[in-house]
């Protein structure tokens, strides 16, 4: 039988056909003979022992026996009528009982033959029962592909009411096995078998759907999981090699003027040694001639953006222009604010460039765009419209990178010959796994420490009978001259009840916080962005002491008076949100708070989630927390969760099987770059298999 046969329909399979194929396609998503390989039990059911009769315990778990079938009678009942069978080992006497399809059991069942049969016992009136068993003739049991531990396949509701059980998912598995066992192709090198002490590959499959015992089910599970994450990782990797080879990058040959004024006399503070560590990473890859392409990680608050600005600066001493994209005008324009500020008094023209800006200023913003006179361009997804030209740009920073779509930030790549540098930021911490999965071909910074003098926030958690004693510290804090937030969760498909929400709430806060004494601002989703503008400003300028808003202002608001942050509702928020929205305050030198409201009914991962909020404020830690919670595909968003389609590997639980597959991966391709040697031709075909259909988006960030 040729490795071709492994594409061909399930539907030619011994125990599958047309019908039950269309449902395994439908139900499953398993249309071809290799995809049934990869449709793990997700648990076993241990049958390693035999009970005797006189064994059974009451309340027992799912058991197993091995007897003969003496008495068989039909017993009527109220409705229809029920099937009985009494069944003997050599110690004693049980029930066994059927209420479904009792016509066509009793004409299968033999009696004085010996079965094995499976099921959970009841205990009642003295005897014991077994309602439904599974059964099997002894001898066809013996003569099968045995396993102790039986597998439970993944199912649905569909599958078993059409009649495709456990028993005829394991059916099918057992003609697959009987069928393709010994044309299973390997796929690793003998070399990596040998260093890792894993099991062929035909071998692991088997014992990964049939295993003989735990020790075999744990082996092959090791085998099959390493193989996952090592084929990722050599895709992930060899990209990187290919993007530091072969994707040439624009040389910024010098550090000048426009970066060496700025350092020397316009920043004012100290650069903590988080952020010189990342700004050399930043200019050895710039100075390279090879494209960069890295992730820049830090908290929020870290200093990602004036480590940003340097590196656009680097552009700029080098004839180049620079972009910033933003994924919220409210964050564009508080960029632009700070990036112009700071250059104050510098031949450096900046601009901006969002949805609201008016034609004529946009089309003067093209044109200097064109000519080179605009040196930095800030602004939304505006900037990724064709029209927008530049001279020549030799860097894209993009920040809050999961917000845009990869084909949208592929864009950036076609405004030049040579694609620009990109210099991806993030406040959203990826967990390391993740990182070294999702984003395991960019070269990854991490700004892992917080500027001198920081406090960091004290966070509480407060039930909603609380909201007196919440509302007299916030007045107290307001008496000082500070200024609080306080946020509603949004989620979009109840935009209706979320908006409710936000006004009830903001009647509740405007009588208790009355005018003239305070000045409330309110921001949300539906408001036009001038009058989002004019609020924001109002808050930002000190006229207001409160604003109430929607997660509208998780991103980009930069207020150092702002000291309280109220959460309403908070256990409806994940917890990379909740550590966003935290962000907003402490941005000062005052002690700032955060308070996560809730009502008195709680999930227990809600309780995790505000529990981790108010135990640590590292936002690695609760990103990890989060993956534990969530998952990679929600974490990543359904945009990336693709990356990872993981069948038996786990993200968080083998995270030390997948840094052990990284690194032979990386070892494979230091001794052969190209997969060319002989001992590598299993992971070569492999590979070449895989590839076929992976796309070179990473390429984009």
């Amino acid at each position: 039988m040729s490795q071709l046969d492994f594409h061909i329909p399930i539907a030619y399979l011994k125990g599958v056909g047309p019908s039950r194929a269309e449902l395994l396609a439908s139900e499953l998503g398993i249309r071809k003979i290799e995809a049934l390989f990869s449709l793990f039990p997700f648990r076993y059911i241990d049958k390693t022992r035999f009970y005797k009769v006189r064994e059974l315990q009451q309340n027992s778990s799912e058991i197993q026996l091995v007897g003969k079938i003496s008495k068989i009678r039909t017993v009527k009942q109220k409705r229809g009528s029920r099937l009985t069978a009494t069944f003997a080992d050599a110690t004693g006497e049980m029930e066994l009982v059927w209420f479904r399809g009792a016509k066509w059991i009793k004409d299968s069942l033999k009696v004085d033959t010996p079965y094995v049969i499976f099921g959970k016992a009841n205990f009642y009136k003295g005897t014991y029962s077994m309602p439904h068993p599974e059964m099997e003739l002894l001898s066809s049991y013996e003569k099968s592909v045995q396993t102790a531990l039986q597998p439970v396949y993944p199912s649905t509701e569909k599958l078993a009411n059409k009649g495709v059980s456990q028993k005829v998912v394991s059916n099918i598995m057992r003609n697959l096995f009987k069928t393709y066992y010994h044309v299973i192709p390997e796929t690793l090198s003998s070399g990596l078998m040998e260093n890792y002490n894993l099991l062929p590959k035909n071998e692991a499959l088997l014992h990964a759907h049939f295993p003989k015992n735990q020790e075999l089910l744990a082996k092959a599970q090791f085998r099959l999981k390493f193989e996952e994450f090592f084929f990722i990782q050599l895709q992930l990797l060899q990209k990187k090699i290919m993007r530091h080879q072969k994707i040439k990058g624009f040389p910024f040959a010098s550090i000048g003027a426009y970066f060496t004024d700025f350092y020397k006399t316009k920043l004012t503070f100290e650069l903590t040694n988080a952020q010189k560590r990342v700004l050399k990473e930043i200019r050895k890859d710039l100075g390279s001639g090879i494209h960069m392409n890295r992730l820049l990680q830090g908290d929020v608050g870290s200093g990602k953006t004036i480590i940003a600005l340097l590196s656009m600066l680097m552009a700029l001493d080098n004839g180049f222009q620079a972009a910033m994209i933003a994924p919220t005008e409210i964050l564009a324009t508080q960029h632009f604010e700070f990036v112009s500020e700071v250059l104050k008094g510098m031949n450096v023209t900046v601009s901006l460039l969002t949805g609201s800006v008016k034609a004529k200023d946009r089309k003067e913003i093209h044109q200097n765009l064109e000519s080179g006179q605009l040196h930095i361009l800030i602004g939304t997804h505006a900037l990724l419209e064709d029209k927008v030209v530049f001279q020549n740009l030799g860097l894209a920073v993009i920040d809050e990178q999961h917000r845009f779509g990869v084909a949208q930030r592929s864009k950036m790549w076609l405004k030049n010959s040579l694609p620009p540098h990109v210099l991806v930021m993030t406040a959203t911490p990826i967990p390391r796994t993740l990182a070294m999965s999702v984003y395991g071909d960019l070269d990854i910074s991490v700004i892992d420490e917080l500027p001198p003098g920081r406090k960091s926030v004290q966070t509480v958690h407060r039930y909603d009978k609380n909201r007196l004693a919440v509302f007299k510290f916030m007045k107290e804090e307001i008496a000082k001259g500070r200024q609080v937030y306080v946020v509603y969760p949004l989620i979009q498909e109840s935009e209706a009840m979320d908006y409710k929400d936000l006004m009830d709430g903001f009647e509740s806060i405007s009588r208790e916080f009355p005018k003239p004494t305070y000045q409330l601002s309110i921001v949300h989703g539906q408001m036009k962005a001038a009058d989002k503008k004019f609020e924001m400003d109002r808050f930002v300028k000190g006229e207001t002491q409160l604003m109430v808003a929607t997660t509208v202002i998780e991103v980009g608001v930069n207020v150092p008076n702002a000291s309280i942050m109220v959460v309403e509702s908070a256990e409806r928020f994940g917890l990379s949100q909740l550590h966003q929205l935290r962000g907003r305050v402490g941005r000062g030198a005052d002690q700032s708070y955060c308070v996560l409201m809730t009502s008195f009914k709680l999930s227990e991962q809600a309780k995790t989630r505000i529990g981790t909020m108010v135990q640590t404020s590292d936002g690695f830690e609760i990103a990890e927390v989060d993956l534990k919670l969530r998952g990679p595909g929600n974490i990543m968003g359904t945009q990336q969760s693709g990356v990872l389609n993981l069948k038996i590997a786990d993200l968080v639980k083998d995270h030390e099987l997948l840094k052990l597959a990284r690194e032979a991966a990386s070892q494979v391709l230091k001794e052969d770059p190209t997969l060319q040697l002989p001992s590598h031709k299993n992971i070569a075909t492999t590979f070449q298999e895989i590839d076929k259909n992976a796309s070179m988006w990473s390429n984009i960030s």
